[in-house]
C-alpha cells in the first residue's frame, strides 16, 4: 500500500482548501517547539546527504497546517456500502472517460504495458480512480503536510521518514517545490505515491532526468506499471471475476487465506454471475464478498493481491479490476 494514512474513502486524493505556509521567520515566533524541531529535522537531512540549498528553499518559513492534523483525526462519519462505494468509483462516467483517455495515450500505454508485462487498462483504471485521469490531485504541500504530521507525534516515526524521502525527491530535481502538492498525507501525483512508494518505483520513461508523476503521464504509467510488476503482477492473468454462490456456500469460506483451484470452486456449486461455468484454467483463487453473506462475490486471482498492495481496501481492489475489465470493454 502506498500510504497507511489514506483512508479507504474513495482511492482518489483528498482535495480541501489550499493549505497555508506562513512567512519566513515566522516559525520560531509562534511555535518555538516547532522550530527546534525542524533544527533537528534539517540535521537529520542534512546527515542523510541532503544538500543544504535544498533544505533552505524546502524549510524555510514552514509552519504546521491544523487542517491536516484535523483530517487526519478525523472519523467518517457513515460507512459507504460496497453498492455505494462502486457507484461513487466506477460510475458510467469515469468509464466512459477512461475509455476516451486511453484512446488518447493508446501508444505509450501500449508500449510501458509491454515493457512490464502490465495490461494498459489496469493502468488506465488506477490513473482513473486514484487522480480522476489527473485531474485531483490534492490541494496540500507535501512538504508542509508532511512535517505536521511528523511533528503531530500520533504517527510521527511514520511521516518523519516520508518526510525525509520528500527531500531526497527534490533534491533529485524531479519535481520542484511550487509543484510538490498532494493530498493532506502527502500522497503525490497522478499516481498517488507517497514519497518511498516514489524513491523505490518511479520511473523516468521519457528519459529527461527526472521522475515526474505530476505532468509527464508516460512516467505516471510506467511508475504504476513498474509498481504493479515489481509487486508480483501476472501479465497472462485478469484480477478475478462476479460469481454467484450456492445457497449452501458456508460464509467462512470467503477469505483470501483460503486458497483453492477453480475446479474445486466449480464442484462447490460456484458459478460465473451469468450461471455459467466457471474458467476452465486452473488457477489458485479465493472468494470475496466485500458487503457480507447477502452482498456480491467475486472470485479472485493473484492480481487481485497485487492490487491490494497498492490499497489494502478490497473495496479499491474490486473497483480497480472491475473498471478495467469494463475499459478493456467488458
Amino acid at each position: 500500500m502506498k500510504c497507511a494514512a489514506r483512508g479507504v474513502a474513495l482511492g482518489v486524493a483528498v482535495v480541501a482548501a489550499a493549505a497555508i505556509q506562513l512567512a519566513p521567520g515566522s516559525v520560531a515566533g509562534q511555535n518555538p517547539r516547532f522550530g527546534q524541531w525542524l533544527v533537528e529535522v534539517r540535521q537529520e537531512a542534512l546527515d542523510r546527504g541532503i544538500s543544504g540549498p535544498t533544505l533552505e528553499r524546502a524549510l524555510a518559513g514552514l509552519s504546521p497546517i491544523p487542517r491536516v492534523v484535523e483530517l487526519d483525526r478525523q472519523q467518517p462519519e457513515f460507512t459507504l456500502t460496497f453498492r455505494q462505494y462502486m457507484d461513487r468509483v466506477v460510475p458510467a462516467s469515469r468509464v466512459e472517460q477512461g475509455r476516451r483517455r486511453m484512446g488518447e495515450n493508446a501508444q505509450v500505454l501500449s508500449e510501458i504495458g509491454a515493457a512490464y508485462g502490465v495490461q494498459p487498462h489496469y493502468l488506465a483504471a488506477l490513473w482513473g480512480i486514484e487522480s480522476d485521469f489527473g485531474r485531483i490531485t490534492g490541494g496540500f504541500p507535501v512538504i508542509s503536510a508532511l512535517a505536521t504530521l511528523a511533528f503531530d507525534g500520533r504517527r510521527s516515526a511514520y511521516f518523519r521518514g516520508e518526510l525525509m524521502d520528500a527531500l531526497a525527491i527534490l533534491d533529485g530535481n524531479h519535481v520542484t517545490l511550487d509543484k510538490m502538492i498532494g493530498s493532506w498525507a502527502g500522497a503525490m501525483g497522478q499516481s498517488q505515491f507517497m514519497p518511498s512508494s516514489f524513491l523505490a518505483f518511479a520511473r523516468d520513461h521519457d528519459g529527461d532526468g527526472r521522475k515526474d508523476i505530476w505532468d509527464t503521464k508516460a512516467d505516471v504509467f510506467a511508475s504504476a506499471a513498474n509498481y504493479l510488476k515489481r509487486s508480483g503482477w501476472k501479465g497472462d492473468q485478469t484480477w478475478g471475476r462476479p460469481v454467484r454462490l450456492p445457497a449452501a456456500f458456508d460464509p467462512a469460506l470467503a477469505d483470501l487465506a483460503v486458497r483453492k483451484p477453480l475446479s474445486d470452486w466449480q464442484k462447490m456449486g460456484v458459478r460465473r454471475a451469468d450461471g455459467g461455468d466457471l474458467p476452465t484454467r486452473d488457477l489458485m483463487a479465493s472468494v470475496v464478498i466485500p458487503d457480507g453473506p447477502d452482498g456480491p462475490a467475486f472470485v479472485v486471482y493473484d492480481n487481485f493481491r497485487v492490487i491490494l498492495k497498492w490499497n489494502r481496501s478490497t473495496f479499491f481492489a474490486v473497483a480497480v479490476g472491475s473498471l478495467a475489465d469494463r475499459l478493456a470493454g467488458g
